[in-house]
């Protein structure tokens, strides 16, 4: 087969020689790892399908109109490639070749000393991809479009309905999933709609508004001490969350979730129903382990040795949401989160350049920060390592960890001030309806080429 190597040019003729570091995947790790590398001995090359870091952590704030999608968003090469030994390649990898240390990026083949795979997760249905149109999840900047547009369509198709049962129905608003995610976005979506209610629309009764949190465990957060999961839960049902636990999604249809449990079947009936129950790793994973015969969990996630590389190839690194690193105490996997993610990458930065060297990096070592979520207005739940705060103390930890973990000074300034505004006038700043029905389905991302015209006088075949 044909190859097309993809040979880029270093801007300074003295990094010819300095080894290639390719990095896939702009989130929490792969930034990371690139700030660690910048303006050191070594290429570095970060590719990602988007052009931008994505804060996912307050993507539930996006679908519910607190902030905007460029408050969460940070363009990649504004963030890191400035650095002039870092470069910023926009495209998907399809394929990986380990044994002659190349990546197939976008048509062409690609070299590397290093490859450090940070690419994340996507969102799982459990086999049932079929309920994807039906219930958007909450990953990428779409599907918080998709959210917050048919929420907001609904609610402004019931002011001008005069049948209660049809008003009702629009008003109803169903979330899969009882974790951070749902319980945030459930929290969240009751607030806007109650004030939306009170203050905007002139024929909806804030009764009838109803956010439905459904998921198999029998209590919210069952991750976190179940005292901060019983908080959790009253401060939900105050604020008008229905909490529906121990019960199975059997069916999504249109406008309808079928559940089934000890108590037997039901159905909730909901104009706008919200996915955050199952998280995959990403695809290349799967791939990786086809190419090399290294070893992945239930979920994809590879499985690595305590340098965060691959069994067979040390050059191979994963980190973040796509590795399974087992080498802590009590051999319990990092946590998919901000936190891990970061202390990962900034690890294997390290040890590159360790490495490079001739030295030896002292052993990874997690440093547990803790768990916690908001969910509501000046109400959070924190479990910092076994001290456990609930209420506005829990607010003030959650916003300064998650201000401290935003990697845009001028993301950090936008957000606090539409936080403080929001708290101070309960008013939302991003209620637009804009986009299509099932736009969060066939994304387009990646590189595109541009179409060029034929010269005048020059045929195709010429």
């Amino acid at each position: 087969m044909e190859r097309f190597f993809l040979e880029l040019d270093p801007p300074e003729e003295a990094m010819r020689s300095w080894p290639q570091v390719v990095v896939v995947g702009g989130g929490f790790a792969g930034l990371k790892i690139c700030h660690v590398l910048a303006r050191q001995p070594v290429r570095v090359t970060l590719i990602d399908k988007r052009n931008f870091n994505l804060f996912q952590p307050l993507l539930y704030q996006v679908a519910s109109g607190l902030v905007s999608e460029a408050d969460v968003a940070s363009p990649l090469r504004q963030m890191v490639g400035h650095a002039p030994n870092v470069q910023i390649l926009l495209g998907e990898v399809t394929d990986i070749l380990p044994d002659e240390r190349r990546l197939v990026l976008n048509g062409q083949h690609f070299s590397y000393d290093q490859l450090v795979l940070a690419t994340g997760s996507g969102s799982t249905y459990f086999g049932r991809e079929e309920w994807r149109p039906l219930a958007p999840p909450m990953k990428i900047l779409e599907h918080a479009d998709e959210i917050r547009r048919p929420l907001l369509m609904a609610l402004e198709e019931a002011e001008q309905t005069s049948d209660p049962n049809r008003r009702a129905f629009l008003q109803t608003v169903v979330v899969v999933g009882a974790g951070p995610a749902g319980c945030e976005l459930a929290g969240s979506l009751i607030e806007l709609m109650h004030r939306a209610v009170q203050r905007d629309f002139k024929q909806l009764r804030q009764q009838d508004c109803r956010v439905v949190l459904v998921d198999l465990v029998e209590r919210v957060l069952p991750t976190m001490a179940e005292p901060l999961s019983a908080a959790a839960a009253a401060h939900l049902e105050d604020a008008g969350v229905e909490l529906r636990l121990g019960l199975r999604v059997d069916g999504i249809a249109p406008g309808r979730v079928s559940l089934s449990g000890s108590t037997g079947e039901q159905d909730l009936d909901a104009a706008t129903i919200c996915w955050t129950a199952g998280v995959r790793a990403s695809r290349l994973g799967r791939l990786l382990s086809e190419r090399t015969g290294c070893s992945v969990d239930r979920g994809g996630r590879l499985v690595v040795e305590p340098d965060f590389s691959v069994s067979g190839h040390p050059e191979i690194r994963a980190v973040g949401d796509i590795c399974c690193y087992r080498h802590t105490d009590g051999g319990i996997p990092l946590p998919g989160m901000a936190g891990p993610a970061v202390q990962a990458g900034g690890w294997v930065a390290r040890d590159i350049l360790a490495r490079q060297r001739g030295d030896t990096l002292a052993p990874f070592r997690w440093l547990d920060l803790g768990s916690m979520a908001v969910i509501g207005p000046w109400y959070a739940v924190a479990d910092l390592r076994g001290v456990h705060l609930t209420g506005v103390a829990g607010w003030l930890v959650w916003a300064l960890a998650h201000l401290a973990f935003i990697p845009d000074t001028e993301n950090r300034i936008a957000l606090f001030s539409k936080w403080m505004w929001q708290i101070a006038t309960r008013q939302r700043t991003a209620l637009l309806i804009t986009g299509r029905p099932d736009q969060h389905l066939g994304v387009d991302v990646g590189l595109f080429r541009a179409e060029r015209p034929a010269a005048p006088g020059v045929s195709e075949a010429a």
